[in-house]
């Protein structure tokens, strides 16, 4: 029952609740928030808190904002209604590998943690107790011993995840902002582990020399070797198309990928580009002889495959059907590709390197053949040389030392003439 409001306090009164037997008191405020657009009435909201003095500060900052346009009714939405929201109305226009990536951030760890949790009451230290729980258990690791027992056990999670799924929060809560749900994004203040940077582990020249002398004369050999000169991501490889290949002006137009999706989502399938930024390269002629070589072998295998080639069928579809296909003309494997180019770098004397040091060979050899960080960036595809140099830096940092030394061997020779 609302009683006589305290002198001087204007609309805030003085309220008691009775719940279960008990009596509570607490204070309230009512206001006007402004009008309905569609019937013109007035709209009233409340406030409320423990003391008088609380109630009146929310009351003064509430009109203020009224007064100068910029309030908006607190939402009563919870994080993880929000995030529901967010993924599905929001993500529609980003790729499937990023979609695929946001929402198993969402659903293994974002809504387990803070999904209950009122959008407008989530503060900065929650966010923050939630990193600092994933850097220490964020994940579950299920084993099982000799006897088939099965145990559960936490395991840390790595900088690099937390910082993405902080990344992902991030950008949701970003969108709560702009939609007016919440005022500021309390993911800001979160303070993240330190970006981990991986050593860059090139070939050398001599594991460079054994890599092409292990290479099988196959398709296999012939794509790592395509990666190994010309630094295109698998997936780009992949996807290479022929009529992307222009053997007369000696270029490739890198247009597209092949992304491999779940069966139930309609498996491989052909994507824009990791930044959608197309480019065109002009490799070294040893690969476009290869590339000539890869042609002429697929035509051959078109006939010995006879009533099974499932790739191309006339000449129109040869034209733009895939470079780099298996004897019955279909895309090669991810994971076969990945069988060969490890049993190659082993015979190599680089049994741990990645596929993706091949692109990462291409970049060094670019850079200490005189190539400059601008050449470099365009050819590798990336979004800016600034991020090309901050990997690369290194190489220049080596070679920058390497020219100093020509210099005083050029000076050295000139005082001893």
């Amino acid at each position: 029952m609302a009683k006589k409001s305290a002198s001087g306090s204007g609309t805030i009164r003085k309220k008691t609740l009775i719940k279960n037997g008990k009596k509570y008191e607490y204070w309230e405020a009512r206001f006007t928030a402004g009008r309905d657009p569609g019937t013109g009435k007035q709209i009233q909201r409340s406030i409320t808190g423990k003391t008088q003095k609380e109630v009146a500060q929310k009351l003064k900052a509430a009109t203020t904002e009224v007064d100068e346009g910029t309030y908006s009714d607190p939402s009563k939405m919870t994080v993880g209604q929000w995030l529901d929201i967010w993924t599905s109305e929001y993500l529609v226009k980003q790729k499937y590998g990023t979609v695929r990536v946001y929402t198993a951030a969402v659903k293994n760890h974002i809504k387990p943690a803070l999904g209950s949790v009122k959008l407008t009451s989530l503060k900065p230290h929650d966010i923050q107790q939630f990193y600092n729980t994933l850097l220490k258990n964020g994940h579950t690791v299920t084993e099982k011993d000799e006897k088939g027992n099965v145990t559960e056990k936490k395991v840390p999670l790595s900088d690099k995840t937390v910082r993405n799924i902080h990344g992902v929060f991030t950008k949701s809560l970003s969108q709560a902002v702009k939609n007016g749900y919440i005022k500021t994004n309390p993911a800001d203040a979160a303070e993240l582990p330190k970006k981990p940077k991986r050593e860059i582990v090139p070939l050398t020249d001599e594991q460079v020399k054994q890599y092409l002398a292990h290479a099988p004369e196959d398709k296999y050999g012939d794509l790592l070797t395509v990666i190994l000169f010309t630094g295109l991501r698998e997936n780009e490889a992949l996807g290479l198309t022929w009529d992307c290949v222009d053997f007369k002006a000696g270029e490739l137009h890198i247009t597209k990928q092949l992304l491999k999706r779940r069966i139930s989502e309609g498996g491989f399938t052909m994507s824009t580009l990791k930044n959608d930024k197309t480019r065109t390269i002009c490799p070294a002629p040893f690969v476009m002889d290869i590339l000539k070589r890869v042609r002429d072998n697929q035509i051959r295998a078109r006939l010995r495959a006879g009533a099974l080639w499932e790739g191309w069928q006339t000449e129109a579809e040869r034209a733009k059907a895939l470079v780099f296909t298996t004897d019955l003309g279909v895309h090669l494997s991810p994971q076969t590709v990945y069988i060969h180019h490890k049993k190659v770098a082993a015979a190599a004397g680089a049994p741990d390197a990645r596929l993706h040091d091949l692109r990462h060979t291409f970049a060094v050899l670019s850079l200490q053949n005189g190539d400059d960080i601008k050449t470099v960036q365009g050819n590798l595809g990336h979004a800016t040389a600034a991020f090309t140099l901050d990997t690369y830096g290194h190489v220049s940092e080596k070679m920058k030392k390497e020219s100093s030394n020509r210099m005083q061997k050029y000076l050295d020779e000139l005082a001893n003439d």
